[in-house]
């Protein structure tokens, strides 16, 4: 076999898998990135417990997609939670399910399954280039500009583009690709923020005196879609993985209509009807005391009287204010900045790249993970996501290298 040179730009989770991939098969890789050290954003996957992916069934799984989940069925298919389980085991790392489902290695770190991936490659004969910025392309070469502020150009037989969303931006993933692929006649839908918190109106003694206060076992609610979990009162709003479940739904309705409202229900085990008896029992001389022999969390009188008003809390029955607890209207203003959200949505769109993930305009370009018009919930679905495209896309690599495959536009 004649062995080919192979670019890849991004030493995230896609292109580490990416180079992986197409060194096993024999061929000279070279992996760019602009940070000082690989995997950078992988690591911070990692810093709550690393979520590889989930073990619920397939048709489950793949709803998690929204709008992308028929073009990347094929994919995740192909490369699914067994496979990404099976080749963490490969690196050492053993995984289990945990009670929600979720799958994580046994070390609940990345650090150790990258440190082992990191060799695994150095033995393939993968070579680095930190520090190192992707400018474009200039005719058929490769230009990135290294620490010293030196132009490197490179050749290659193929590349893949690996760069990232645009969250996180101080860990790699900046977006800088866009204006470089757009000159191209690449489709590219914008980049927004998802698993991300919300601005929220709060009052300054509110916002100062609850800032950091979580709110557990709770459910939200928007447009009839409902996720239970937590979230934080933040100085200018709410986060948490409550609210990044929904998160994709609330961003839409904002853009439409200005504001969304999310629905809280802070006894979501507890039917309205038995919230109501229970409430009507207590002695209501202190509201505060009241709600807490209620059972309630000693912030519950103020977020009641911050999102409803004074007249209609003193004067609600246990009914009304049952259903005040069960239905407190919470109204987002704006995305918090995508600098701080957990993923980008949008990307560059299906139209523009094929089956393979070979751009369309530019023969023997391929794409893969998070750069790609797609995005989905926390629960593992980002990363399987980022692992599938990145296997299917080096099958492309493989295929074209070989002479199989021929750019169709």
């Amino acid at each position: 076999m004649l062995q080919k040179k192979v670019i890849i730009i991004g030493a995230g989770p896609a292109g580490l898998m990416s180079a992986q991939i197409i060194a096993s098969a024999g061929h000279q890789v070279k992996i760019y990135d602009a940070m000082p050290s690989f995997g950078r954003k992988f690591l911070l996957a990692g810093r709550g417990g690393l979520n590889l992916t989930h073990s619920q069934s397939f048709e489950k799984f793949i709803k998690n997609y929204f709008e992308a989940k028929d073009w990347l069925e094929p994919s995740i298919k192909d490369f699914d939670a067994n496979d990404l389980q099976a080749w963490c085991h490969e690196l050492g790392q053993e995984t289990f399910v945990g009670s929600s489902g979720r799958i994580f290695p046994k070390s609940m770190k990345t650090s150790p399954l990258l440190r082992n991936w990191l060799k695994k490659l150095v033995t393939l004969g993968v070579k680095f280039y930190p520090n190192h910025q992707w400018q474009g392309f200039d005719n058929q070469d490769l230009i990135f500009k290294n620490r010293e502020n030196n132009l490197i150009r490179e050749k290659s037989d193929a590349t893949l583009l690996a760069l990232g969303g645009a969250s996180w931006p101080q860990l790699g993933s900046n977006g800088k690709w866009v204006d470089i692929l757009s000159t191209f006649d690449i489709k590219i839908t914008k980049l927004e923020p998802t698993n991300c918190g919300f601005i929220v109106n709060w009052s300054d003694h509110f916002s100062q005196k609850f800032a950091g206060t979580p709110l557990k076992s709770i459910a939200v609610t928007h447009n009839n879609i409902t996720h239970k979990g937590e979230f934080v009162i933040t100085k200018n709003g709410i986060e948490g993985n409550a609210v990044y479940a929904l998160s994709s739904y609330l961003r839409e309705t904002i853009k439409t209509e200005g504001e969304a409202i999310l629905y809280l229900d802070l006894r979501p085990e507890m039917s309205l009807e038995n919230l109501e008896k229970k409430l009507a029992v207590q002695n209501k001389k202190s509201f505060s005391n009241y709600l807490q022999k209620a059972g309630f969390a000693n912030y519950t009188n103020s977020l009641l009287r911050e999102l409803i008003s004074l007249d209609k809390i003193n004067n609600a029955n246990s009914q009304q204010l049952a259903n005040y607890l069960k239905n407190l209207p919470i109204t987002l203003i704006a995305t918090n900045n995508i600098n701080r959200a957990i993923s980008s949505a949008g990307g560059i769109k299906k139209e523009s790249f094929d089956d393979n993930f070979m751009l369309k305009n530019l023969a023997g370009v391929f794409v893969a993970g998070e750069m790609l018009d797609w995005e989905a919930p926390t629960g593992g679905y980002l990363l399987q996501a980022c692992f599938s495209t990145a296997v299917q896309a080096s099958k492309g690599i493989l295929k074209f290298l070989e002479g199989y495959l021929r750019p169709k536009k």
